[in-house]
């Protein structure tokens, strides 16, 4: 019975799409890495930046060329055994994936266009400024790191203990990304000098900094409050057409004194424009406010809207 499930869920749309999902954002942060931290050495907060460190030692101290790459796959094997179990199997996984496809896409890029090729004459840094650098790697890292940890997944490395952090001490995950991030880049110390080290601090805060602001983005959803007397064909439009719950309350008007409904709803930006060019074609008086909400818990799932809708089908067939 376990095996014949485990087959159905490797053959499942789902698995997949986030397969697909976690190699187009892996394939991205190892560009960044590779364009714009390893050329300029930027010791950022991350296990790329440990692993840079660690080559660094072994050339500058014992003269040995390791590659990165190699020093990565090392790191990132040893701290999935961690996720797998402080974090759960699915996101110990997912990251594993992840993480072991990391070197080989660094490597990818390599192949395909040499950061050699792109470097200005000179310098070792792609956008000929080291600041530019670490804010095209940290913009790149985070909307990766951000869609990951959306399916519960993540780069590797940092994030793994990021996520132990965020779990057992309840951080959010852009202050977990700092905590760990920090300690990572007090390594720099041992190959870099002191300038390059505050550059990378102040990279490695602006990451958690801007992961948090992608994971609120990508999580946000629009609260919605109407109050009409057509308050009947609204919830129905919202309940079969747009498959989404919603809860009604009874209001009264402070200035006439009437009794009427408010609606009140939780919809995705498309569901809500959706929902505003339906109350405008069908001429609907209505008094409407909404605003963002960042983070839903409880019973919100695409997977329970594809149930219900599912459900509204069948009835409506069977009508």
């Amino acid at each position: 019975m376990k095996l014949a499930d485990n087959f159905k869920v490797l053959t499942s749309w789902k698995f997949w799409k986030e397969m697909i999902i976690i190699t187009v954002a892996m394939s991205i942060a190892a560009a960044a890495v590779y364009y714009f931290l390893m050329p300029s050495k930027l010791i950022v907060g991350s296990i790329s930046g440990l692993s840079i460190v660690i080559s660094g030692i072994f050339e500058k101290f014992l003269g040995i060329t390791v590659k990165v790459s190699l020093v990565v796959f090392i790191i990132n094997a040893l701290l999935l055994l961690l996720a797998y179990f402080l974090i759960g199997k699915e996101f110990g996984l997912k990251t594993a994936y992840a993480a072991l496809v990391l070197a080989p896409l660094i490597d990818m890029w390599e192949i395909i266009c040499p950061s050699e090729k792109l470097l200005a004459q000179g310098t070792t840094s792609i956008m000929g400024d080291i600041w530019f650098d670490l804010i095209c790697f940290i913009l790149i890292l985070s909307a990766s790191q951000a869609i990951l940890f959306r399916i519960n997944a993540s780069t590797g490395g940092l994030d793994i203990i990021a996520k132990i952090v965020n779990k057992y001490l309840h951080y959010d995950m852009g202050m977990s990304v700092t905590i760990a991030g920090v300690l990572i880049c007090c390594t720099a110390f041992a190959i870099n000098p002191f300038r390059l080290v505050v550059i990378g601090l102040i990279g490695t805060w602006m990451n958690g900094i801007i992961v948090d602001y992608f994971m609120i983005s990508l999580a946000r959803k629009k609260r919605v409050c109407i109050i009409s007397k057509d308050y009947e064909r609204i919830r129905n439009y919202i309940i079969n057409d747009i498959v989404r719950g919603c809860s009604l309350y009874e209001v009264t008007g402070g200035y006439s004194g009437e009794k009427t409904m408010e609606i009140q709803s939780l919809l995705t930006q498309d569901e809500f424009v959706n929902l505003m060019g339906w109350i405008r074609d069908n001429d609907i008086k209505c008094f409407m406010t909404a605003g963002n909400v960042s983070e839903v818990y409880g019973f919100w799932s695409e997977s329970k809207k594809r149930h219900l809708s599912a459900k509204s089908n069948n009835k409506r067939l069977s009508e």
